[in-house]
């Protein structure tokens, strides 16, 4: 099974708008952080779907260790 890569020890705060829905990269490996750009291709690893219910600032999670991702957990304050 492949290691996702830490992509930052900080969350993403991101505005996110109802209804939309958005692809939180699992793998650490897309260059449009937090967001999947399809580098995640030739891993197990898949980016996971965030669908929005209200318009708001989230904080997805960018060491790829969170719990509840797609969303910051603050696992990366034990990295």
């Amino acid at each position: 099974m492949s290691e996702p890569v830490v992509a930052q020890k900080a969350p993403y705060g991101v505005e996110v708008e109802a209804g939309k829905s958005y692809f939180w990269c699992a793998c650490g490996k897309s260059t449009n952080q937090p967001f999947c750009d399809g580098s995640h291709q030739g891993t197990d690893i898949l980016p996971q779907k965030f669908e929005a219910t209200e318009s708001k600032k989230v904080f997805f999670c960018g060491c790829k260790q969170a719990k509840d991702s797609p969303l910051c957990d603050g696992s990366h304050n034990a990295l």
